[in-house]
């Protein structure tokens, strides 16, 4: 493998992104970097602190002391708030609902962009997923992927995560949060100049995996 190798993937919330990167990271023997659990963990951060979220001055200010620590191990992936293994409640409905508003702060993206950075170049090859990687942060990756699903499949996936038995509701939830992401002035979720669509509606997970580690092996 080259030591410069990126595996960038992005796509919208409930495509499987963090499955499918987890599984080709593992397969491939990488790194692996989930993007959105370092979003989600700012969120939670601002959340604890009592903060406006919707008053980017506040959010600005209360992030820029915030210490926050990623691992890339995609057997055992962390999370951390200064020093505070913050994995599960990051997940809670509240961060959910509320992690759009924070990264679109464009001072906030700043912050966290540049800490995803420095975990790309201190790795000699990761998988990253997120929703702005091949177009922002890491545009030169190698290798890009845009996975995308049909919103019913979507939903039906974040439904049977959650426990929630309300898979319309869902899928409103998760076409809400698109428009948020695909809207938004700084690093919208966009399909990036080079990427590949990997379409998961109708495959299972390991045929999404086998699919992706055969484009990064057609690639090298």
């Amino acid at each position: 493998m080259s030591k410069s190798l990126v595996v960038a993937i992005d796509g919208p919330s409930g495509s499987g992104k963090s499955s499918t990167s987890r599984g080709v990271a593992d397969r491939l023997s990488l790194d692996y970097l989930d993007t959105g659990a370092i979003y989600r963990a700012m969120t939670w951060a601002l959340l604890e602190r009592g903060v406006d979220l919707h008053d980017p001055a506040a959010i600005v200010a209360a992030a820029e002391g915030i210490r926050l620590t990623s691992g890339t191990d995609p057997s055992n992936p962390t999370i951390h708030v200064d020093g505070t293994d913050v994995a599960e409640p990051i997940r809670s409905d509240e961060v959910t609902g509320s992690v759009s508003l924070v990264a679109a702060v464009p001072r906030v993206r700043e912050l966290l962009v540049d800490l995803q950075r420095e975990a790309i170049g201190g790795s000699s090859g990761i998988v990253v997923e997120g929703r702005d990687i091949g177009s922002t942060v890491a545009p030169d990756a190698p290798v890009k992927i845009y996975l995308v699903a049909d919103p019913a499949a979507r939903a039906a996936r974040r439904a049977a995560e959650t426990g929630s038995p309300d898979a319309a509701a869902t899928e409103l939830a998760l076409a809400r949060r698109d428009e948020i992401d695909s809207t938004r002035s700084t690093s919208p979720l966009v399909r990036s100049e080079g990427a590949v669509v990997v379409d998961g509606t109708f495959l299972t997970l390991e045929e999404v995996i086998e699919a992706i580690v055969g484009i990064v092996d057609a690639a090298r």
